[in-house]
C-alpha cells in the first residue's frame, strides 16, 4: 500500500531523549515502506547552525538517514524553533527542505504544506520576530557568532517565549480562521496540513469552492502525532510515547 506520513513539533532536546527513542523508532519501522516522510517544522527545541555537531543532533542525523536510505523519501520546513536549518541538515539526512506553503499531490488529493506560525497573524509581536528570523542577513550574522555563544542566544529565546506566551490570549496564539481561507483559496487546495499550534484536530473551512479541511498535527509530548495519507484519504492519529 502505497502512504505518507506527516510529522511536526516533535521539539527535540536532549532533556527528553524519549522523544528521539520515539522518532527513530518511527522511522525503523516505515523506512522502504511509506512513500515520503514530512517533518513540517520544530523538529528540534533549538537549532543553532548546520555546525553544531553535538552528539544528540548526530543521533537524530543518523536515524533519519538510515531512514532514507532505505528508499523513502524524506522533506523538512523550518519552524519558529529551527529557522536556522540549512542545507548541509538536509543532505545530511538524505533529504531536502521545502519552502512554507509547498503544494503536494496525495494520490490525487492536492494539500497545502505549512509550519503554521505565519497563519497566527493576529500575533503581531510574534510575526515581527518572524520576519527578522526569516531575514538572510540576520541568519548570516547569527550564523557567524560562536557556538556557545549562539546556544546562550538560543535559551534566551525560549525563555523569552515561554514567558511571553503566558501572558498572551489563547485566540492570538491560534491560527486567524481569515487567513487559513486566504492561504487555501489563494493555492487552489480544499486541505491544509500544519503544525505550530499544539492543538491537534481537524477543522472544517468554509472556501470559496466549498468546504475544505485543516488538519492540524499535535506537538510530541505524552504522545506522538502523525497524519497518514494514501488513496483512502488522511487521517490523524496518536501513539503512547512511552510504547
Amino acid at each position: 500500500m502505497s502512504y505518507t506520513l506527516f510529522i511536526s513539533d516533535l521539539h527535540l532536546d536532549p532533556a527528553r531523549p524519549e522523544h528521539l527513542a520515539a522518532l527513530e523508532r518511527l522511522l525503523e519501522e516505515h523506512a522502504g515502506k511509506t512513500d515520503a516522510l514530512y517533518v513540517l517544522g520544530d523538529l528540534f527545541e533549538a537549532w543553532i547552525g548546520d555546525d553544531d555537531d553535538a552528539p544528540f543532533n548526530r543521533q537524530a542525523i543518523d536515524a533519519f538517514r538510515r531512514f532514507s536510505d532505505a528508499g523513502s523519501a524524506l522533506y523538512f520546513m523550518h519552524g519558529n524553533r529551527d529557522f536556522l536549518l540549512g542545507e548541509q541538515f538536509a543532505a545530511q539526512c538524505g533529504g531536502q527542505l521545502l519552502d512554507e506553503g509547498t503544494v503536494v499531490d496525495l494520490y490525487g488529493t492536492r494539500a497545502l504544506l505549512m509550519h503554521g506560525d505565519s497563519l497566527c497573524t493576529l500575533d503581531t509581536a510574534y510575526q515581527q520576530f518572524r520576519a527578522l528570523a526569516r531575514n538572510p542577513q540576520w541568519q548570516q550574522a547569527m550564523l557567524a557568532k560562536p557556538l556557545e555563544e549562539r546556544r546562550a542566544i538560543a535559551q534566551g529565546m525560549r525563555m523569552q517565549s515561554q514567558g511571553n506566551n503566558a501572558n498572551k490570549a489563547e485566540n492570538i496564539m491560534d491560527v486567524t480562521p481569515e487567513e487559513v481561507v486566504r492561504v487555501m483559496n489563494e493555492a487552489g487546495v480544499k486541505h491544509l496540513i500544519h503544525g505550530h499550534t499544539h492543538r491537534p484536530a481537524v477543522h472544517e473551512v468554509p472556501l470559496s469552492g466549498g468546504t475544505g479541511t485543516r488538519w492540524v498535527l499535535g506537538d510530541w509530548g505524552d504522545l506522538s502525532w502523525w497524519i497518514i495519507a494514501d488513496d483512502q484519504g488522511l487521517r490523524l492519529e496518536s501513539k503512547e510515547i512511552s510504547e
